[in-house]
């Protein structure tokens, strides 16, 4: 995760991880100021941070922030340093099996078009309600794996900020299915393993008022 994120933008897809370690060995002074600033980060640790039992491969904790390409590198999505690209809400990661959806929660700014202002939103401290793209049926092969992933044995991973300003994402946790509404796009409500603690469930909340 570390080597991904530092190494992405020089890395291509013949660079190893053990290449991309080279690289950041290689510079002392970003290696110092990296030891630097993980001491200022963790006085800053403001929520417990649960590990993600249920899946003991993946090093993400719950509530821990990461960017798009820390959750890529966390689900080993990818080759050597180089993670996949991942523009849209919504990833299926079928090696764990695991549906990821990163949302933003306050669409009225960042260029959401009127197809992608889908309603995302805590509904209380574990209930989310998350809409799908707008292609998504419920009898689709996604939609019934949304519906049917307790059953199949898949997990939902869901990730959340505020707003587009923020490149990190609030990690929710493992979420379970509970009901949904319509269709392209399904209104679906989740129940998440952990509850939101009260001041991320009051930003949610504000964020979206």
């Amino acid at each position: 995760m570390l080597v991904g994120q530092l190494v992405d933008q020089a890395a291509d897809k013949e660079m190893s991880l053990r290449d991309g370690a080279s690289v950041l060995w290689a510079h002392p002074q970003v290696r110092r100021e990296l030891g630097e600033l993980l001491e200022v980060l963790e006085e800053r640790v403001s929520h417990l941070t649960p590990d993600l039992r249920i899946l003991h491969d993946v090093p993400l904790h719950v509530y821990g922030r990461y960017t798009r390409i820390e959750i890529l590198a966390a689900c080993a999505k990818g080759e050597g340093a180089k993670v996949i690209p991942w523009q849209t809400g919504v990833l299926y990661v079928e090696e764990l099996p695991a549906d990821l959806f990163a949302f933003t929660l306050d669409k009225s700014v960042g260029g959401f078009s009127p197809t992608t202002r889908y309603r995302d939103y805590a509904i209380s401290r574990d209930l989310i309600h998350w809409e799908s793209q707008s292609v998504t049926r419920a009898d689709s092969e996604t939609g019934e794996r949304y519906q049917e992933q307790a059953a199949r044995g898949s997990h939902v991973l869901l990730f959340a900020r505020l707003n587009t300003s923020e490149r990190a994402f609030h990690f929710l946790g493992p979420a379970r299915y509970v009901r949904h509404e319509g269709e392209q796009p399904m209104a679906i409500t989740w129940k998440l393993e952990y509850r939101l603690p009260g001041d991320l469930y009051q930003a949610f909340a504000a964020a979206v008022a």
